[in-house]
């Protein structure tokens, strides 16, 4: 059984990894729409913490993470169709986005199991956000998979509790 879908990184500064992961979407979806959770399936290994409460529930909504740095970063939801697909672009606290975006995608397959989709785009960043390009330059295909191959390990498992 293959797991891996595959992964890309463009010129334009988009980065996907996609692989299939045996459980169902809506499980899968809840551990990313409930930022308390994201830092258990963090293939970066940059969040800290959420405060329990911010499950996402539309576009327009903002949750609050802690990075392992100290940072707070403001996560503003720009798409969301419930157990399908969530986005978000990240800010400073009390600051607006700088133009990069995190997102999942996920694709119910028969059998139970669910195509999973990880997007880092970070292609409308500006000139000016020299410091944030770089660290967005850095940023692999493989750093997504990680992600996904965490998530997949707590869906499996059932570990959304």
């Amino acid at each position: 059984m293959s797991k891996d879908g595959g992964m890309s990184q463009s010129a334009e500064g988009i980065l996907t990894a996609t692989r299939e992961i045996a459980a169902p979407a809506e499980a899968i979806f809840e551990l990313i729409a409930d930022p308390a959770l994201q830092p258990r399936w963090d293939g970066n290994d940059n969040l800290a913490e959420a405060a329990p409460g911010q499950r996402v529930h539309a576009v327009g909504e903002v949750f609050v993470m802690t990075n392992r740095n100290g940072g707070v970063r403001d996560n503003h939801i720009v798409a969301f169709v419930e157990g399908r697909e969530i986005a978000w672009r990240p800010a400073p606290h009390g600051e607006q986005p700088a133009g990069h975006q995190w997102g999942w995608e996920l694709d119910p397959l028969e059998d139970g199991r669910t195509r999973v989709t990880h997007v880092y785009d970070y292609s409308a960043l500006p000139p000016s956000q020299e410091k944030r390009l770089a660290k967005a330059r850095a940023m692999t295909p493989e750093n997504l998979l990680a992600s996904i191959d965490r998530l997949a390990a707590l869906a499996e498992e059932g570990g959304d509790s």
